[in-house]
C-alpha cells in the first residue's frame, strides 16, 4: 500500500480551497465536483478496508511521519532518497500484513491507483484554471498601467486602448500618422510615436507587433498595387522609428493588413476613417498561451 492512499483525501479537498480565489465560480465549481465524485469512491475503498484499520494505525502513522520529512527534506537529494527506501520499507511491510489477513492486494492497489489518477487529473486541472487566471489578471493590470501612461494621449484623440482576441492594442488613426496614400509620417504622428515609444521601452521582456490597416478603397499606383503593399510600408515605417526611439528591433515586428481586418463598416466615412489605422500589439508570452482546460 503506498502513500497516496493515506493523503489522498487531504488532496481532494486541499487544492479545491486554495485555488477557489483563482479561477471563474463556475470551472471552479465544476472541478470541485469532479474532485468530490472521485472522494465519495475512494470513501467507498476505505470501507472495503474497515476492518484493517486496526493492524494498519501504526504504520499510517509511520507514513505520516514520513510524508513531513520528505516536505522537509525536499531540496536534499541525499535525504529524499533516504527517506523513499524508508516508504519502501514501510510498504513492503504493510503488504506483508494485508497478504496476512488474505486480501488480494494488487488488485486494492490498482483500484486506488485509479482513484488517484482521477484525483491528480481534476488537480491539474485546476492548477490550468490558475495560470490562466492568473495571466489574465496580468493583461489586466499592464492594461490599467498603459491607461495611466497614455492617459494625455487618450483625452487628446491621439490614440485608442483595446483588448482584442485577448491582446492589449494601442490604435493610433492613420489620419493623424500619414496622408492620403503615403507613407511619410506626418510631424504630429511622428510626435505621438515617440511618445509610445517610451512607454514601450519601459515593458521588460515583451514584444509587440506593428500592424497597418486600412479602408476598402483601392490603391493601385506603380509602388503600391494594393492595401496590401501601403499598409505593410507603413508599418514598417513605424517600427523604424520605434526603434530610432530606443526601443529594442528584437521585440518589434511589422505586418500588414490592407483593408481585410476592420473594424468598423466600410459603408461610411466614419467606419473607413477608424479601419485607416496603426495597431500596435503586446504579443503574449509562452506562459499566456495556456489554456485552461474544458471540463465536462
Amino acid at each position: 500500500m503506498d502513500r497516496g492512499l493515506v493523503v489522498l483525501a487531504a488532496v481532494v479537498l486541499a487544492p479545491s480551497v486554495a485555488m477557489v480565489a483563482c479561477v471563474s465560480k463556475n470551472k471552479y465549481d465544476a472541478a470541485v465536483v469532479d474532485a468530490q465524485q472521485t472522494h465519495a469512491q475512494l470513501t467507498n475503498a476505505e470501507a472495503e478496508l474497515g476492518k484493517l484499520r486496526s493492524d494498519l494505525d501504526a504504520a499510517e502513522a509511520q507514513m505520516q511521519a514520513r510524508d513531513q520529512k520528505l516536505s522537509d527534506l525536499a531540496t536534499s537529494d541525499h535525504n529524499v532518497e533516504a527517506q523513499l527506501d524508508e516508504e519502501t520499507a514501510i510498504n513492503s511491510k504493510l503488504r506483508g500484513e494485508l497478504e496476512r489477513l488474505g486480501k488480494n492486494v494488487d488488485q486494492m492497489l490498482q483500484e486506488k491507483g485509479t482513484l488517484a489518477k482521477a484525483l491528480d487529473d481534476a488537480k491539474s486541472r485546476l492548477e490550468e484554471l490558475r495560470k490562466a487566471q492568473a495571466a489574465a489578471e496580468a493583461r489586466a493590470a499592464l492594461f490599467q498601467q498603459f491607461v495611466q501612461k497614455f492617459k494625455s494621449m487618450i483625452d487628446a484623440g491621439q490614440l485608442k486602448l483595446a483588448t482584442r482576441n485577448g491582446r492589449l492594442v494601442i490604435q493610433l488613426p492613420n489620419d493623424v500618422l500619414f496622408d492620403s496614400g503615403q507613407t511619410a509620417i506626418k510631424p504630429a504622428g511622428r510626435d505621438a510615436l515617440v511618445q509610445v515609444a517610451k512607454v514601450l521601452a519601459t515593458v521588460p521582456a515583451r514584444t509587440f507587433q506593428v500592424a497597418g490597416h486600412t479602408d476598402n478603397v483601392p490603391i493601385q499606383n506603380a509602388r503600391f498595387p494594393s492595401n496590401w503593399e501601403l499598409s505593410t510600408a507603413r508599418a514598417v515605417e513605424v517600427v523604424k522609428l520605434l526603434v530610432a526611439q530606443g526601443v529594442a528591433p528584437g521585440e518589434l515586428s511589422a505586418a500588414g493588413y490592407g483593408e481585410f481586418d476592420p473594424v468598423a463598416g466600410n459603408d461610411a466615412p466614419d467606419g473607413r476613417a477608424k479601419n485607416r489605422r496603426i495597431e500596435i500589439t503586446l504579443q503574449p508570452n509562452l506562459d499566456e498561451l495556456v489554456a485552461a482546460p474544458q471540463i465536462q
